[in-house]
């Protein structure tokens, strides 16, 4: 298998250029295609990592319109697939519209072949180290669809998904620790539906909206005639996630003789609802989360050390919005997306000094401060894409404190950079090599040297 040639599909109508490129990728099993239903046939065939695009093909050769239906059908079948567009038609508009439709590259006509087969070579090393990641991440049992909702490319929301993903298939408790706004819910569910609790009932309660006086009888459930307006047995919120997972969000806010038969059901995995006097076995497996200080609270005699053992035999620590480079920007276009399509139909993207501010703002309400800003934005928006006035955010903070190294400093600044550029471009490399207006081997180097994710 080591001796086998990685395959390239090449979709192009002039005889001239296919036989070229043909002699040019002799280290490949290439495969040639002139139309846009033997380009998927070949697709399907032969499930090339790697395709060269023309864009004017037959019947319509001097426009754009079988290219572009040939690169959808391509994301639509297999969209993992490195497509590298060439166009010599509207060369700009061509590039964007291919690169939105999900191309990897684009590429001017008339064709370079040593430039080119550069671009080939990176997408294929790219496509196997993507496929190299899937395989293991599936032999591991660590699926990507595990937390297939959550959106990020920061490396430390990716740590944070992975020891998720870890500890999901156990039976122990896990407490996710972070600000308000920051996902906790999210990824709690994201541990429930990597169990094999995932058939069971998700159930959540946020301990802190729930009167103190209801809050028992919301997480044990009561008897009828149990109290006034105890008109039926009712069953509790840990008895409903039996076989499944019960999310404690605000699990500070339990008041401290709630505490003590939280930790009784921990121990003994019984309860007794409110008014009987049956002990009832539950298979409930707690993830809770809390904003608040445990350890100061427990030192105050506010929270019980027990108990807070018992919750927390995995602390998975969350990062904020802030701390996230890049996340800003790509979770905006997803909010973006979803409520232009709810309430203001015709917006289509941000403004240059949107993307700014939102890079810009320090995001003290985390994602949901974010969510509440674009939705704002959608609906206050005039023209067709949303501008800096539209979010409201007002002048970003500068940094308080000066790094005084000057080499560090520099080095931080461009991490920071081009996560930004990487996050506003989808991970495209060319259009984040001229955001940054620098060239497309330099900005490899950068990647490279930073071990930044692409």
């Amino acid at each position: 298998m080591a001796d086998t040639k990685p395959k390239l599909l090449i979709v192009e109508d002039d005889a001239g250029l296919q036989a070229q490129l043909k002699w040019a990728y002799e280290d490949f099993e290439v495969i040639i295609a002139g139309d846009r239903e033997s380009a998927i046939a070949a697709l399907r065939s032969e499930e090339p990592p790697v395709v060269t695009l023309d864009l004017g093909l037959p019947p319509d050769p001097d426009g754009t319109s079988e290219g572009f239906a040939v690169l959808d059908a391509i994301m639509a079948l297999k969209p993992d697939t490195k497509v590298i567009v060439a166009s010599g038609h509207g060369a700009r508009e061509s590039a964007l519209g291919a690169i939105e439709r999900g191309a990897y590259d684009f590429y001017q006509k008339p064709v370079d072949i040593d430039q080119l087969g550069l671009i080939v070579r990176r997408a294929l090393n790219l496509h196997r180290i993507e496929e190299e990641n899937r395989r293991l991440a599936a032999k591991s049992g660590e699926g990507n669809t595990v937390l297939g909702s959550l959106i990020t490319s920061a490396p430390e929301m990716v740590k944070v998904a992975r020891t998720i993903e870890r500890v999901a298939n156990t039976n122990v408790s896990v407490m996710l620790l972070g600000a308000s706004g920051t996902g906790k819910e999210l990824l709690a569910r994201g541990v429930h539906d990597a169990s094999g609790r995932r058939d069971g009932n998700f159930v959540a309660i946020n301990c802190a909206a729930i009167p103190e006086n209801l809050l028992e009888s919301e997480l044990f459930g009561h008897e009828k005639g149990a109290f006034t307006g105890a008109v039926k047995t009712t069953e509790g919120k840990i008895e409903l996630a039996n076989g499944g997972t019960l999310f404690l969000d605000e699990v500070g806010d339990i008041p401290l003789p709630l505490q003590v038969k939280l930790l009784r059901f921990l121990q003994e995995r019984t309860i007794e609802r409110i008014g009987g006097r049956k002990s009832i076995p539950v298979d409930t497996r707690i993830v809770c989360a809390t904003h608040q200080d445990l350890e100061g609270m427990i030192t105050d005699g506010r929270f019980r050390e027990d108990l807070f053992y018992r919750l927390a035999e995995v602390v998975v620590k969350i990062p904020s919005l802030a701390e996230r480079p890049g996340d800003a920007t790509l979770l905006a276009k997803v909010f973006l997306k979803r409520f232009a399509e709810e309430m203001n139909p015709s917006i289509n993207g941000f403004a240059p000094d949107a993307l700014a501010a939102i890079d810009g703002w320090a995001w003290p309400g985390n994602v949901r401060e974010l969510e509440n800003r674009v939705k704002r934005a959608v609906i206050m928006a005039d023209g067709k894409l949303v501008k800096a006035d539209d979010l409201d955010l007002g002048d970003a903070d500068e940094e308080d404190a000066q790094v005084l190294n000057l080499k560090s400093a520099r080095e931080k600044s461009d991490r920071r950079m081009i996560r930004h550029a990487l996050a506003r471009s989808e991970g495209n490399i060319s259009s984040t090599a001229k955001m940054l207006g620098i060239s497309r081997p330099t900005l490899y180097d950068l990647i490279k040297q930073y071990d930044l994710q692409t």
